[in-house]
């Protein structure tokens, strides 16, 4: 099934048809046999087109999960010295407030499926490596040791990731991204932020 090009197609619009694309051909074919050609010719886009979205096929999966983790890495920094575990658990909250239903989601619901398993586990550890960098350093930034700095930044980025995934895999009508993460919160509790 070929999509024709539409003249005239505004540009927020391409990213999305690009992403649809891939989702739907990694469903049919598998996300190691597709290919950017494949999903530009899906999308009816040029190749020079996808990069102008995305870096790589894999960024298709990413980049708004990647947007929303650069903003709360930008508001921990700007935690200062007065970083504390509401303020950190706020700023990471932001990263699954109103996370709606994306290429990431669909990915994490059909990752045998799209022959994605070993694709994401490798991409979720680089996310979860930049968001417990974030947090370690605010922590130390606020006087916290290195070592319960280190823990606290693993846990907390485990909970962002672990929620989402739970609501992907989960599906509609269930728990909301947002009451997951509180969930998982919880089950760090034994980790307070000062000690």
């Amino acid at each position: 099934m070929k999509i024709e090009p539409r003249a005239g197609r505004p540009r927020a619009s391409s990213r999305e048809t690009l992403a649809e694309a891939a989702c739907e051909l990694f469903l049919e074919q598998g996300y190691e046999a597709t290919s950017i050609a494949d999903i530009t010719q899906r999308a009816g886009v040029s190749r020079s087109s996808f990069f102008n979205y995305f870096s790589s096929k894999s960024d298709v999966l990413w980049s708004g999960f990647d947007a929303r983790i650069d903003g709360a890495l930008i508001q921990l920094e700007s935690l200062g010295t007065e970083a504390g575990g509401e303020p950190v658990r706020d700023a990471l909250a932001a990263i699954v407030v109103d996370f709606a239903p994306d290429p990431l989601a669909l990915a994490l619901r059909n990752a045998n499926a799209m022959g994605l398993v070993t694709e994401l586990e490798r991409d979720s550890g680089l996310r979860h490596a930049r968001l417990a960098a974030g947090v370690a350093d605010a922590a130390r930034r606020a006087g916290i040791g290195e070592i319960r700095a280190d823990i606290l930044g693993a846990a907390h980025a485990a909970a962002v990731l672990s929620s989402l995934r739970v609501w992907a895999e989960q599906g509609a009508g269930q728990a909301s991204p947002e009451a997951l993460f509180r969930h998982a919160l919880t089950a760090i509790h034994d980790l307070p932020w000062r000690g």
